[in-house]
């Protein structure tokens, strides 16, 4: 069932955002952007959480794209980061081929969602 393998995904990178978020404070002391990366980073998985027990096709479809909005935003400050020399190149692929991954995942769903 994708939307189970979406959640779980999107909570495994909400998980990878809170410890880079961590690595970034400590190692780096950049704390402006990755408080945006935090919020949008784990705001995906949230909504994918939550859309779950939406309570209409309306509404879960919503939840989805807003996760969708956030994952794209995460990827911009990911992409920030790397240009910004707070990443690493090898550091900042893996952690936007992952997102990439997510945002495959949920067009997939909503469009998926929309035909049902």
């Amino acid at each position: 069932m994708i939307r189970g393998v979406l959640e779980e995904k999107s909570f495994l990178f909400s998980v990878r955002i809170v410890n880079l978020i961590k690595y970034l404070r400590t190692e780096r002391n950049e704390y402006i952007m990755s408080k945006q990366l935090l919020r949008s980073g784990t705001s995906i998985g949230a909504n994918v959480s939550e859309a779950q027990f939406a309570q209409t096709k309306a509404d879960f479809l919503t939840k989805m794209h807003i996760a969708l909005k956030e994952a794209s935003e995460t990827r911009y400050w990911l992409r920030l980061l790397e240009a910004t020399e707070y990443l690493n190149e090898t550091e900042a692929n893996s952690m936007i081929t992952e997102c990439n991954a997510l945002i495959n995942m949920l067009v997939s769903t909503c469009k998926t969602t929309k035909n049902e």
